[in-house]
């Protein structure tokens, strides 16, 4: 696995009680370098152009007068320094990277992990929202499309809701977008039965869980309709969304995955990009506790270092067994 990092991802810097800190790389890159020594691609900037074709062009205008001006509040959570407009360009870039070498058309593809800061998937089309101004993945994606792949596939394993990724490619068919969240939480959005519009007509998957699902939940929810839907979508570039405060010790949610979980989640897309045939990749979003937020990122590391994560002994709740049954009435999947 390859890690794309920029140190300009650092000076976003959104002050000591915000939990979208810089301390987040740094303990990710503490924790890689303790257990693995990796080194890391400096990619460039995203191109502005590319930005906007994802982003409304007055908006990101905005955005940056914003950073100019030294930033501020945009809203109650989301928090930008004059420095924010370059890391958030950098983070973009570092998505951008990924896609690019894990693309249809390279060979000997090695797994990267774009390391940067903003995360990006609440970015909607023309507004900032819930930490992040520019999304991420939707960049990266659209960089894909660009180049050789015909259709990509995203699939948001955060806590949060992906609105912002779901609301650009809504009415597209070009980007099947996926995710598995948290009832209750912010933002809100995500529900079962939206599954897109237009051309993008069943190319939006919602797995909208219950507070305190598990590691058998969520690899319930990949085997039974993540990966079929995926595998039935055929992309050439599958991105991974990857926040990890579904974590069972991150502070800020209420659901149970374990370290050991997301490695099992990591092998299992590992697995669904090779039947596939696609080039794979993975984009930080969220995770709020710095020591599972790092365990999680090496562990997930590690897979693609031959390591195999162990399943867990847990069932599938019923809770969740109710989700799935209402997401396979939509379409997607089966047993």
């Amino acid at each position: 696995m390859n890690f794309g990092y920029r140190e300009v991802c650092l000076d976003h810097d959104t002050g000591p009680r915000h939990p979208e800190s810089p301390d987040r790389l740094r303990a990710v890159r503490r924790a890689l370098k303790e257990r693995h020594g990796v080194e890391y691609v400096a990619a460039n900037d995203a191109d502005l152009d590319l930005v906007q074709a994802v982003h409304d062009a007055d908006y990101v205008e905005s955005f940056r007068e914003f950073c100019a001006d030294g930033g501020g509040n945009w809203d109650a959570d989301t928090v930008a320094v004059e420095a924010t407009w370059d890391a958030a360009l950098a983070s973009a870039g570092l998505a951008v990277w990924a896609a690019e070498v894990s693309g249809p058309a390279v060979a000997d593809r090695d797994t990267p992990f774009a390391l940067g800061r903003p995360p990006g998937h609440h970015a909607v089309t023309a507004d900032a929202m819930g930490f992040c101004f520019i999304n991420n993945a939707a960049v990266a994606a659209q960089a894909a499309l660009e180049n050789d792949a015909e259709r990509v596939a995203i699939f948001d394993w955060d806590v949060h809701h992906g609105n912002g990724t779901q609301d650009i490619f809504y009415d597209r068919g070009d980007v099947f977008y996926a995710s598995i969240h948290e009832d209750g939480l912010y933002p809100g959005t995500g529900a079962i039965d939206e599954t897109g519009e237009g051309d993008g007509s069943e190319a939006n998957l919602n797995v909208k869980y219950q507070p305190g699902a598990d590691t058998a939940d969520y690899l319930a929810a990949i085997d039974e309709a993540v990966a079929p839907a995926i595998e039935d979508y055929d992309p050439d570039v599958l991105i991974v969304s990857a926040g990890f405060d579904a974590h069972e010790h991150d502070p800020i949610s209420r659901m149970r995955v374990s370290t050991e979980g997301y490695g099992a989640m990591a092998a299992r897309m590992r697995d669904l990009a090779r039947d596939c045939k696609a080039g794979l990749a993975f984009v930080l979003e969220g995770g709020y506790g710095l020591d599972t937020l790092s365990d999680s990122v090496t562990t997930v590391h590690e897979v693609f270092d031959g390591y195999t994560p162990m399943e867990p002994d847990d069932d599938v709740s019923e809770d969740a067994r109710e989700v799935l049954d209402r997401v396979e009435a939509q379409g997607f999947g089966s047993k």
